[in-house]
C-alpha cells in the first residue's frame, strides 16, 4: 500500500536536508507528540538504544515532533537522540494531515484535557501502562543499572518501580526546563504515530497512538514491529 501523500510530501522536503533518506532500504518515520511529554521522551529513549541496529540494518530514522529548535536541542541533549534525525514543528500540521489522534478536546482547555487523559479518560490503556511501570514486567528489558533494584528483584528484566523511576526522572527533567520544551500549551494532548516504509515508499507498518503512554502497540518492547527487519 502506498504511503499517505502528506507523509511522502514531507519526506521529500526532509530529503533536501537529509539526502541519505533517498537511498536507504527502509524508512522509519516517527511522529512524536509534544517534545518533552512522557511519550516523546520515552519513545526517543527506546530508539536511541536501537540506533546501532537501525544503522546496521540500513534503516533511516526520521522523527518529527511538536516544538521549536530550542526544545529540540534540549530534547536531544537529554535523550541522546541524534539532532540530524529530529525535525521540530511549531504546529502539528503533519499530525493533522495524517489523521492522528488530537487527544481529548474539552471546554476546559488543553490542560484539563491532558489531566483527564492521564486519568485514562479519552486515553485507552494509560492506566494499565502506568500500573506496569510500578508493578514491573518480566517481558520487558531492564532499564536501570542499580543495586537497589537488583536487591529488590534481580537483573535482566524490568523490576517493580523501575520504569516508574525512569518516568519520574523524565518528568523532573521536563518540569525543570518547561519553558524550553513547551512554547504553547495548545497541543499538549496531540498524539503521534509510527510509519515504516520500504524502498518503494510503500507502507509496510503503521501505528497511530490512541492515548498517553500508548506510543507502541507493544509497550513492553516498543520496537517489536522491527524485529523482522533488524540485523543483529
Amino acid at each position: 500500500m502506498k504511503a499517505p501523500k502528506a507523509l511522502l510530501d514531507r519526506l521529500e522536503k526532509i530529503a533536501l536536508e537529509l539526502p541519505s533518506i533517498g537511498v536507504s532500504k527502509l524508512k522509519l518515520v516517527v511522529l512524536l507528540s509534544q517534545l518533552g511529554d512522557f511519550d516523546s521522551i520515552e519513545y526517543a529513549q527506546a530508539l536511541v538504544v536501537e540506533l546501532p541496529k537501525l544503522q546496521k540494518s540500513n534503516i533511516e530514522l526520521i522523527a518529527i515532533g511538536i516544538g521549536s529548535k530550542e526544545s529540540a536541542d534540549r530534547f536531544c541533549s537529554y535523550t541522546g537522540f541524534p539532532k540530524q534525525y529530529l525535525f521540530a514543528d511549531s504546529e502539528p500540521i503533519i499530525h493533522q494531515e495524517l489523521g492522528l489522534y488530537p487527544g481529548l478536546k474539552i471546554a476546559g482547555g488543553p490542560w484539563l484535557g491532558l489531566l483527564l487523559m492521564c486519568a485514562g479518560i479519552g486515553s485507552p490503556g494509560t492506566l494499565k501502562e502506568v500500573l506496569r511501570g510500578y508493578s514491573g514486567d518480566r517481558s520487558a528489558p531492564q532499564r536501570l543499572d542499580s543495586k537497589m533494584f537488583e536487591l529488590a528483584g534481580g537483573n535482566g528484566f524490568q523490576r517493580p518501580f523501575e520504569l516508574a523511576t525512569v518516568r519520574l526522572r523524565n518528568m523532573v527533567e521536563v518540569l525543570g526546563a518547561w519553558s524550553r520544551y513547551v512554547k504553547t500549551d495548545k497541543y499538549l494532548t496531540q498524539r503521534g504515530g509510527t510509519y515504516l516504509l520500504n524502498q518503494n515508499n510503500e507502507l509496510i507498518y503503521e501505528f497511530k497512538d490512541k492515548g498517553i503512554l500508548g506510543f507502541s502497540e507493544t509497550m513492553a518492547t516498543p520496537l517489536k514491529f522491527l524485529e523482522n527487519y533488524l540485523v543483529n
